[in-house]
Formats: C-alpha cells, structure tokens, sequence
C-alpha cells in the first residue's frame, strides 16, 4: 500500500457531493473551539476515550496505549501495540479494545498483555482498523477505513472515492462478520445506549448513518446526519447522551468539483507535488449531535497550534479532544 510506484494509480469511482451546506453549516449552536488546558498523553492521540473511572485513554504515534487521570495528571502506559493505535474502546471487563492501524483489533488486557482478536478480514490482512465498540454480551463492532489505503497516504482513498471501507461485527465466540464493504471510508463508530443501533461515520461520504440492530429494520441503514459541512473522524458517546464527532477538516470546494469528474483529473492531482494537492484548513472542530440526529453543540476555530481533531470525548461536563498529528490532547471548554 505505500509503495511509490503503486499508490500513484487511483481506481477513481464518480460521486456528485452534494451542495456544501450554506455559510459552511454555522447556525446558533455554532460556538468558539476554546482549549482551556492541555494533557500530555504523547504525540499523535488519534483518539480519546473516557474509561468507565473517568480516566483517559488515548493512543499515540509511537505505538503507546496511555491511560491519564486528569484529577491528577498521572500518566501511565497500559501497553505497547507494536503498530499504530487508532479507536480505542473501554471492555466491560476492565481491558481496551484497540483498533491498530498496522495489527488489527486487539485487546490489552489490565496487566497489559495485548491480545490479538482480529487480523484477518475476508482472507486478507487486516489494515487500518479504526474504531471499535462493546455490547455488554461482549459482541464487538468495528471499522475499517479503507482496504486500499493506509493512514500515511489516506488522502488517495479520499481522491479516488472507491469506498472501499468496512463494518464488521465479531461475536463473542470469535466469529468476524463482515456487515457493509461499501463505505466511503468508514470511521467513527457509537454503539446506542439501548444498544438498538450503530452511529457510523463515512469521513469521505461527509455523513453519519445510522444502523439498525434490533427490531424489523435490523441490518438496515439510514440517515442520521447527512451532507454535513465538514469531514467526521472519530466519534463517541458522551455522559450527557450526546453524540460527539470530531470533524478532522471542513470540506473542500476543489476535492468537491473533482470527484464527479473523469478518474485522470484526480490521478493528476494525486500525482502533483504536495503543496498543491487539497489539504486540510487549520481549523480544530467538534460537534455534538442527539440521537435524533439534531445538531446540539458545534465548537469550531481557526487556529495555529490546534487543528486536524480526529478525536472527542466527553465526560460529566469535561470536553476533550484529540488529533492525529497533534504533540498533546486538550480539554475545550464547553
């Protein structure tokens, strides 16, 4: 997947977004991004996650599974993945679940030993997992971004939109299910408190859907928040029973014009130098949506020393937020 030679070819699909939203989604709820404190987790906390003590769990570049109690400002380290940690989710049985870029699903159990639950998906390696919950039965569901691409060059599965990212369910025996192998790179994942349905995230779709469980509609989907004005990334179920998404950028007119175009624009785009190619807009952004799908909270600022958030958690009032390339993770005021 990062070979040189190989990534410059895109196998492109045509889509017609569909109009950005108006003044770039801001409405009422719309609210300055205001870091009020910053936590050392380590570099590259992609994503934040309360524990069920109120502890945070984050993941970071270097392949550390760090927990901080923020009363205190103690931080330890849980595990080494030996990969890149992504999702995390905290198991009823006291463990983390782990969605490794490079590993798969994995489990660190208290006492640290990593376990491997998934690392093949349809006869195939399992790359670029990205974020996992838990059923109190122990069936587990997780996502997989997309099975072309990985995380360095994950702007090619953006450009050629071949929507290639995966859910999966794997029950409590061991058995992986493959759910849905279509989505326009699947992310963010919330399990409902009722455990009735999932809340995905297609960070390339720019939507959140919705997907039945239980009752006569079960493996169906449908709409939860479409056409949003921004990209989701990571999400979570917050104490105040709020859907939280981090939006990692807003989106971009350019990428917006290319993708119903003939696959060699894109190609030609993708093979430009870098500083030409459509990049992210420093801006650090969240949002909290009802399970209705009704927007409640969007935090949202320009900002140099805080941008790209893939990750937001909350917790009795306690806003926290994380980003891929970011040196800490910070609480935002809420």
């Amino acid at each position: 997947m990062t070979d040189a030679g190989t990534r410059r070819l895109l196998r492109t699909r045509r889509w017609s977004p569909p109009p950005a939203p108006a003044a770039a989604g801001r409405t009422p709820s719309t609210r300055a991004f205001d870091v009020v404190a910053r936590i050392a987790t380590g570099a590259g906390p992609e994503d934040v996650v309360f524990d069920r003590e109120g502890r945070l769990l984050a993941g970071t570049a270097d392949g550390e599974v760090v927990r901080i109690d923020l009363s205190r400002g103690h931080r330890e380290v849980l595990a080494r993945t030996g990969g890149r940690p992504l999702g995390l989710e905290p198991g009823h049985d006291g463990s983390v679940l782990v969605c490794d870029h490079d590993r798969g699903l994995l489990r660190v159990r208290p006492g640290g030993e990593v376990e491997v639950l998934v690392d093949t998906l349809a006869g195939t390696p399992l790359r670029f997992a990205s974020n996992v919950v838990e059923a109190l039965d122990g069936t587990i569901w997780f996502t997989v971004s997309t099975r072309r691409w990985d995380l360095e060059h994950y702007l090619g599965d953006v450009l050629e939109h071949s929507c290639t990212g995966v859910l999966a369910r794997r029950d409590p025996d061991g058995t992986v299910t493959v759910l849905a192998d279509d989505l326009a790179f699947a992310n963010g994942l919330v399990l409902a408190p009722d455990e009735s349905h999932l809340v995905v995230a297609e960070t390339a779709g720019y939507r959140l859907r919705r997907y039945r469980l239980t009752g006569a509609r079960a493996g169906t989907w449908e709409p939860f928040a479409d056409n949003l004005p921004g990209m989701p990334d990571n999400a979570s179920l917050g104490s105040d029973g709020l859907v939280w998404v981090a939006y990692a950028a807003p989106r971009n007119a350019l990428l917006d014009r290319l993708l119903p175009r003939p696959g060699f624009l894109r190609t030609l785009v993708w093979n430009l130098p870098a500083s030409v190619q459509p990049k992210p807009e420093p801006i650090a952004w969240v949002a909290a949506f009802d399970l209705d799908g009704r927007l409640v909270h969007d935090l949202r600022s320009a900002r140099d020393d805080y941008g790209f958030v893939t990750a937001v958690a909350e917790r009795d009032g306690v806003l926290v937020a994380g980003g891929l390339h970011a040196e800490d993770a910070v609480v935002v005021e809420l």
